[in-house]
């Protein structure tokens, strides 16, 4: 049975329609589409919160993700989105990101795999141990540890800028147990040649990735994308709250990874390995992939034009097209 006030809007436009009225339907169907987006706004602009976790719910649904946490041994709680059958696949966010930033392009992976997406300690809603080591490799010893916990002792590894370099330091530590992995845009390669971003920090002493209020986290959204996701503004700033409160472990974290590198690790690494990159991306220099390349024998390289430092935000159904085909899957989605 249809609510009440929408089986009046029902038996109206029938009645336009049967009368002849089409005109008249078309202009009252537009009313009511414009009642519609007004109090969505209205909604939004009111109870920015509740509109924003009511977006993030859907899109994680949407996906086939479901939120889980867990304990380690050691006491350390990960929060997680977890969806999907088949081999494990892991997909790690990168610096100032959350698990959400793969909840997107994770809609074309849940039908073909399990797909894990954590929040990196330190991030997100997982643990935020001050004194921690956030290096790339302590950070993949404590996923192997999660992992372990889920019952996983084989997993393909995806990961994004931070991610990605954390990803290769899990390969090439324990290169038995990471079947592929999937690098959009990753950091930790240090010998290609300065991003905009890396002369920004050197030389202004100013890092566009540490926000520290809403206007320079809209500015941080700006500085990584070149096509981002339309987001409304009030809910921008809800999402802008957990980084700007995460500001002191962030500067922390950032001085540990700025100066770590896998390069050395991962040159003749053969794990099967898809490179991704933006042709845009301002946070790590596109030569970076042709780089990488040459240092992993099994890799192959696909760039996107018109892409930052997030495909798999800016161009999700793209993204997934592509690590599917990579994965053998082709292209039909």
């Amino acid at each position: 049975m249809l609510p009440r006030g929408l089986d009046t809007c029902m038996r109206k436009a029938e009645e336009l329609i049967t009368t002849g009225g089409i005109v008249r339907f078309i202009k009252f169907l537009a009313a009511g589409l414009f009642a519609i987006v007004l109090g969505a706004t209205g909604f939004i602009y009111l109870a920015p919160m509740q509109a924003t976790r009511l977006a993030l719910d859907a899109e994680r649904q949407h996906a086939g993700l479901t939120r889980k946490e867990i304990v380690l041994q050691d006491g350390l709680r990960y929060v997680y989105l977890e969806g999907g059958q088949g081999e494990a696949l892991m997909l790690l966010h990168g610096f100032g990101a959350d698990k959400d930033n793969f909840t997107r392009v994770a809609r074309w992976l849940t039908p073909h795999y399990r797909v894990i997406v954590p929040d990196l300690l330190g991030f997100g809603e997982s643990a935020h141990p001050p004194e921690a080591d956030y290096g790339a490799r302590a950070q993949a010893e404590r996923l192997r540890q999660l992992a372990q916990a889920l019952g996983i002792k084989t997993l393909h590894l995806g990961g994004n800028s931070m991610g990605g370099e954390i990803a290769m330091a899990y390969a090439a530590l324990h290169p038995n147990e990471v079947a592929s992995l999937w690098l959009l845009d990753p950091a930790g390669i240090w010998s290609a040649p300065k991003s905009e971003l890396a002369k920004l920090v050197i030389e202004q002493g100013r890092n566009p990735l540490i926000a520290k209020n809403e206007e320079e986290f809209a500015q941080t959204i700006s500085f990584v994308m070149s096509d981002p996701p339309f987001i409304p503004r009030p809910m921008l700033n809800v999402i802008a709250q957990g980084p700007i409160n995460n500001v002191a472990l962030a500067e922390r974290i950032f001085k540990q990874i700025a100066t770590d590198s896998v390069e050395q690790s991962v040159t003749g690494l053969t794990t099967p390995t898809l490179i991704v990159w933006g042709d845009q991306d301002r946070a790590v220099n596109v030569a970076t992939a042709e780089i990488l390349h040459k240092l992993m024998p099994h890799s192959q390289v696909v760039i996107m034009r018109g892409i930052g430092h997030l495909p798999m935000l800016e161009k999700p159904q793209q993204s997934a097209a592509e690590y599917l085909q990579f994965r053998g899957q082709g292209r039909g989605i």
